[in-house]
């Protein structure tokens, strides 16, 4: 009686608001969890092996996973970072929407995206608890939101990891990072974040959650972070990955 009623109440729904693509906004009459047309889901530029088995770069062409020349230079202090589509066409205004225009409802497709694209490397990781890369007060005051954070909720849910809300906290404000470049960035976070209680992390592996992988830098300053105050090891997944620069 109660999935008759759910049913009953979902069809009254779809004739009030019909579902639609959040992309081309077209009506899909069986949208699913994305709320995805099959045209804009294909559409999209999902990140799969080869990949660099550290930072996740992906590979032109088949092959196995393995370590990138940059990665074998200057390794990173995370044991292995991934992220589910490239940041680019639909994904881009996507999380762009969502991040920057307050569509809040874009967290759910997103998350659910990553959450499938990247469930194989999350039970390999043996992750023991997951956390949000957090902003600083005076940036949350102006945004209203944590974007990581709202990810982070819907991904500990899916993958069924305890979610430390406050895992690390955010010390020192930073200009933006857009406009800077990798170097930069990184001189800008150092120091920028601080672990809440050492106690949550000693000895864990520790998943961190952000929404866009550009250079590295906030990720690699927060696994730094996480390390020093006792964890075993960092992992990193992100919703998208920025795509390399021209040469």
């Amino acid at each position: 009686m109660l999935t008759a009623a759910r049913k009953l109440g979902k069809a009254l729904l779809d004739l009030a608001l019909p579902p639609r693509c959040h992309l081309c906004r077209c009506f899909i009459p069986e949208a699913g969890p994305l709320h995805l047309c099959p045209a804009c889901h294909d559409q999209l530029p999902l990140l799969s092996s080869p990949c660099c088995s550290i930072c996740g770069q992906h590979f032109a062409g088949a092959g196995h996973d393995h370590p990138c020349s940059i990665c074998l230079q200057h390794p990173p202090p995370w044991e292995a970072a991934r992220a589910a589509v490239l940041f680019d066409g639909g994904c881009r205004d996507l999380i762009h929407a969502f991040k920057y225009r307050h569509r809040f409802h874009l967290r759910r497709p997103l998350a659910l995206l990553t959450a499938r694209q990247l469930g194989d490397f999350v039970v390999e990781s043996k992750a023991d608890l997951l956390g949000p890369v957090p902003l600083h007060p005076r940036r949350l005051r102006q945004r209203g939101f944590n974007q990581s954070l709202l990810l982070a909720e819907i991904l500990g849910k899916e993958w069924q990891l305890p979610l430390q809300r406050q895992l690390l906290q955010r010390t020192r404000y930073t200009t933006s990072q857009t406009e800077l470049s990798a170097e930069q960035r990184a001189t800008n976070l150092r120091g920028a974040f601080s672990v809440s209680d050492p106690m949550l992390v000693a000895d864990k592996r520790v998943l961190l959650v952000d929404d866009v992988f550009t250079t590295g830098a906030t990720l690699a300053e927060c696994s730094r972070c996480l390390l020093q105050a006792g964890a075993a090891a960092v992992l990193c997944v992100t919703v998208a990955r920025a795509p390399l620069p021209a040469t």
